[in-house]
Parts: C-alpha cells; sequence; structure tokens
C-alpha cells in the first residue's frame, strides 16, 4: 500500500518509496534521507507542514512538497 507523505499520520513509521524531484531528491540526500530510508512523521501541522525525524533530525516539509513524495508503512 503506498500513499504520499502528506497523507501519513503523526508517530507513523514510513519508508520512502520515491522522490520524483530531482532538486528535492538532491536536498533530501543531503540530509541522509533518500529512497529506501526509514523515517518516522514526527508532526503533522493542519494545513502547515509534515514534520519528518530521522535519527535526532527533524525536517519540515511543505505540504505541497510532501505530497509529490510517496511512501509506504514501514
Amino acid at each position: 500500500m503506498t500513499l504520499t507523505l502528506a497523507q501519513a499520520q503523526r508517530g507513523q513509521r514510513l519508508t520512502i518509496i520515491s522522490i520524483p524531484n530531482e532538486q528535492v531528491r538532491a536536498q533530501a540526500i543531503r540530509f541522509g534521507i533518500a529512497e529506501g530510508s526509514e523515517v518516522c512523521c514526527a508532526e503533522k501541522l493542519p494545513a502547515g507542514p509534515i514534520v519528518i525525524a530521522k535519527g535526532k533530525q527533524e525536517i519540515a516539509l511543505g505540504r505541497k512538497l510532501a505530497e509529490k513524495i510517496e511512501v509506504k508503512p514501514a
């Protein structure tokens, strides 16, 4: 079952399947997040960003961007 990062629930562990945008993929790799990485949806702000956590770092992604990133439950 695949969904987008924007559809994830708070506290859910996810595996990233695809990051279609090349620029976004390059930025994510700099943070140690790539396709196949396991992350956690740390926070989901109403009509705001999605915060994902990997290890001790948290990254906030805009909703429009989160809608383009495919994930599956880990």
